[in-house]
């Protein structure tokens, strides 16, 4: 039988991903692992995946590649701050510029999001046009686990809509596109490398399914987020939750999210006639693998200026009107978009059926980490 979760569960359960402490993560990681494919032929998975999904998402959402940045100025306010709490900062430096005279104050960024939405004006991307990214990043607050590293990629998208455009079916249309690309990306890592076909592993189905954190709620009342998304993925493999940073019936949000991209606030209307909120959510799946729940994209329509002030002012953050990326919004010389970063390691190692990031992935791990995966016959890059 689950325990009942209390407040402290839920409200420790709303930010911050990873397991928490490697007793856990030990007993999680697989103990009857084998890898289908070497390292040197998944290297070679990895760019197949890499290309077809590339080439596919700017086609079914007509994006164009561009480049992004590793560094951002302090002053334009553009970073990425992950959750509205403020536990999970940038790494930031001094950049003494011309013996100090002209100095900056950079900060690696944590994600492309508030990037992408200027950068669609200044780029000259028109309504129904949109931007794709092979972003990196780094964010040093993570617990360093099966699936969080400090090390990020992933493709950081944003795309041109109008006043319109700004509802729920939108927001819908854009998800199954990008799962058409997901499983397109499945079928040909499964053609070129057909070690990877195995009953272990069964294929992604062929639709995702969409369900609003409020009745994702009122259907496991007493358990906290991760358990929530565990027990509907065990029963749906793949599915979209709606609405992630309202605060819904039992005082809490699905997840805390940070106010000044994705539009969590607006009020939208259940098929059934019911009152939600919200115009963003998550892709997750069930991964045979590890025998979890699976993260690949978080995306959404983004605030316009009346959904930015409104989110500011609930999160206590209205100062932040004053940075030029808040200034653009509120003005409307930013374009209004919907956008979202897809993990690529985390596509990765869901693909190709790896049981640790770092197969896919070459960073930094702690020793008893990489310890605990060379018993468990789990190869990590270094």
């Amino acid at each position: 039988m689950t325990p009942l979760a209390t407040g402290t569960d839920k409200e420790a359960d709303l930010a911050g991903p990873g397991i928490g402490d490697y007793e856990d993560l030990e007993k999680i990681l697989p103990d009857d692992y084998a890898s289908a494919l070497d390292p040197r032929e998944t290297q070679a998975a990895i760019y197949a995946v890499k290309d077809y999904i590339e080439r596919n998402l700017c086609r079914e959402l007509n994006l164009q590649m561009v480049q992004v940045p590793l560094i951002v100025d302090v002053e334009s306010g553009i970073n990425d701050m992950l959750d509205r709490d403020g536990k999970r900062g940038p790494i930031q430096f001094h950049i003494s510029n011309d013996y100090d005279q002209h100095p900056i104050d950079a900060q690696v960024v944590q994600a492309a999001t508030k990037w992408k939405r200027p950068a669609l004006r200044q780029l000259g991307f028109q309504v129904g046009e949109g931007l794709c990214t092979d972003m990196r990043a780094v964010r040093k607050d993570y617990f360093l686990d099966h699936d969080h590293s400090c090390y990020v990629d992933q493709w950081d998208w944003e795309k041109v809509i109008t006043a319109e455009d700004r509802n729920l079916e939108y927001l819908k249309a854009t998800v199954r596109k990008i799962w058409k690309v997901l499983k397109g990306a499945e079928q040909e890592a499964l053609d070129r490398f057909p070690r990877l076909r195995t009953d272990k592993c069964p294929e992604l189905p062929e639709e995702i399914t969409f369900i609003h954190a409020e009745d994702l709620l009122a259907r496991y009342p007493d358990l906290p987020r991760k358990q929530r998304e565990t027990a509907i993925l065990q029963e749906i493999p793949a599915i979209f939750i709606i609405g992630i940073g309202w605060t819904l019936d039992d005082g809490y949000p699905h997840e805390m999210r940070a106010a000044d991209y994705d539009d969590w606030v607006t009020p939208t209307v259940a098929e059934d006639g019911r009152p939600m909120h919200g115009l963003n959510g998550d892709i997750l799946v069930w991964n045979p693998v590890t025998r979890r729940r699976h993260e690949l994209t978080s995306m959404g329509i983004r605030v316009n200026p009346d959904t930015l002030r409104q989110q500011l002012e609930m999160t206590g953050q209205l100062d932040w009107l004053n940075l030029p990326y808040h200034k653009g919004i509120i003005s409307g010389a930013t374009p209004l978009s919907i956008g979202g970063g897809i993990g690529q390691s985390r596509t990765q190692m869901l693909l190709l059926h790896k049981a640790h990031l770092g197969e896919v992935s070459v960073t930094v791990w702690p020793k008893i980490l990489k310890e605990m995966c060379a018993k468990k016959n789990i190869f990590v890059l270094e």
